[in-house]
């Protein structure tokens, strides 16, 4: 099978909705992306890159119950799909392969 790669920023929001589980939509992925990686997103970044991955397979959509927070809206919520996830597990043991390649002195300046 061809091996599938994804951006790093597919990576990344596609890693955020597998931490935030039920809470994973746009909002919640955003705000997660600024406290865990002190990188500022804007939400439509973040819609663009999940409709993205959604139209891989990697990511699947639905919708949540209306709420009275919301003006009786319904959130679009994520999770990832068979296909992410193991698109995530190559993507890791790549990298770990390379890492544990590195010389001890390869990042010294």
């Amino acid at each position: 099978m061809r091996k599938t790669y994804i951006g790093e920023l597919e990576e990344v929001v596609l890693l955020m909705v597998a931490m935030l589980q039920e809470e994973a939509y746009g909002v919640a992925i955003t705000k997660e992306i600024e406290l865990q990686l002190n990188r500022k997103m804007s939400v439509s970044a973040v819609h663009a890159t999940l409709h993205r991955l959604e139209g891989k397979g990697y990511a699947q959509s639905y919708m949540g119950g209306a709420t009275m927070q919301r003006g009786g809206r319904r959130k679009r919520y994520f999770k990832v799909t068979k296909l992410g996830s193991q698109v995530l597990t190559d993507i890791q043991e790549a990298r770990q392969l390379l890492w544990g390649q590195l010389p001890p002195n390869a990042l010294t300046t």
